[in-house]
């Protein structure tokens, strides 16, 4: 069964810190590139990272992924006009060139906001990438050149869903040791749903909530299980317009909360760091206390002007490149770090974003 076919009827079955000032340097061109960050983090801004061939164009770059081997994986909406049927993974080696792509099945729906969350899982020796296809209700495992080994959509077991287009899965995250995996339903029901290592349902929690109302989520949008030294493996909850990030045990039960974040997106770890890319404009690095390291790119006075605070409404910005500057970021969809610390960046605009932040410190 040829790709698309058996993605349709898959779908059709199952149903606190200073905030630093830019600095630049040159490099071998004499080109200036912004310094963000301080102290032991500071990263130089490749914007616009990642040598695209003319036979594919950026949509709404949403999702980032890197392998063992140090290939970056972006997972990008083709909805926009003329796009359908493009493929939606680019993949690209660590100094930005082209190496394939794939994933023009997606495009099957004749929708426009199917790609989302791409994380990648090595399983006895081998990895593979789980995506999420939010308006496309799938969730699907792939090899890294993206032969489908399961898709999955409405999990009607849970007894949360009446209808298939209730489930809208955003981003998933990966137990540490017995195999499982969490999805975020992150547009749909609001629940955190986990499944066996085959794809089969095992139990959620969640649902739809507001701020006063811990262990429950106003679009739970990203999630990663966080392993960090010196702290028990917890599953944390991007609870995105609640502004916050919810702490749960690995079988589901509300521990604690980290506030102050405006509009969290997805997270990475790598050491003693956590990253969180955030909607409103802007990456933040926390420690493994998860105090703020860094706000990178932050400044209050560009964060209102990609909010269109005091102008009509509606985020303008996110269709207007010439406006954009070095150094500062308009809408961080998903961050990860690669090997050598560096992190990339993939922002959620109309014309796509990528951007390398290279290490300096």
């Amino acid at each position: 069964m040829k790709r698309r076919a058996f993605l349709q009827s898959a779908a059709v079955a199952a149903s606190t810190v200073a905030f630093p000032s830019l600095l630049c340097a040159a490099d071998k061109s004499g080109t200036k590139r912004a310094l963000v960050g301080t102290g032991e983090h500071i990263y130089e801004c490749h914007h616009g990272w990642g040598e695209l061939p003319s036979h594919l164009k950026w949509g709404e770059t949403h999702g980032v992924a890197v392998d063992a081997q140090g290939f970056i994986y972006i997972k990008n909406n083709t909805g926009p006009s003329g796009l359908r049927h493009q493929d939606c993974i680019v993949v690209f080696d660590p100094n930005g060139k082209f190496v394939r792509s794939f994933g023009d099945e997606y495009s099957a729906y004749n929708i426009h906001t199917v790609g989302h969350g791409i994380d990648i899982r090595k399983e006895g020796g081998t990895e593979y990438l789980y995506l999420t296809h939010t308006w496309a209700n799938l969730v699907t495992k792939t090899t890294l050149d993206g032969e489908i080994v399961w898709a999955l959509s409405t999990p009607w077991e849970s007894g949360v869903y009446k209808d298939r287009k209730e489930f809208i899965p955003t981003n998933v995250a990966f137990h540490p040791t017995d195999g499982s995996f969490y999805i975020a339903d992150g547009y749909g029901s609001g629940h955190i749903l986990r499944f066996d290592a085959n794809g089969k349902y095992l139990s959620n929690f969640g649902g739809r909530g507001g701020a006063d109302q811990h262990g429950k989520f106003s679009t739970p949008h990203g999630l990663w299980v966080d392993t960090r030294p010196g702290r028990d493996p917890m599953l944390c909850i991007c609870d995105r317009a609640n502004a916050r990030l919810e702490y749960f045990t690995l079988d589901g039960t509300y521990v604690s909360t980290v506030s102050g974040l405006s509009y969290p997106a997805h997270l990475d770890i790598r050491g003693d760091v956590m990253v969180c890319p955030d909607l409103h404009a802007r990456v933040t690095l926390f420690d493994k206390d998860n105090r703020v390291i860094s706000h990178l790119g932050y400044d209050q006075a560009w964060t209102d002007r990609v909010l269109n605070k005091g102008g009509q409404g509606g985020f303008v910005m996110r269709t207007q490149p010439k406006t954009w500057e070095d150094g500062r970021f308009i809408h961080p969809h998903d961050a990860c770090f690669d090997r050598d610390g560096n992190l990339f960046v993939v922002e959620w605009v109309s014309v796509g974003r990528v951007s390398k932040l290279r290490k300096v410190s």
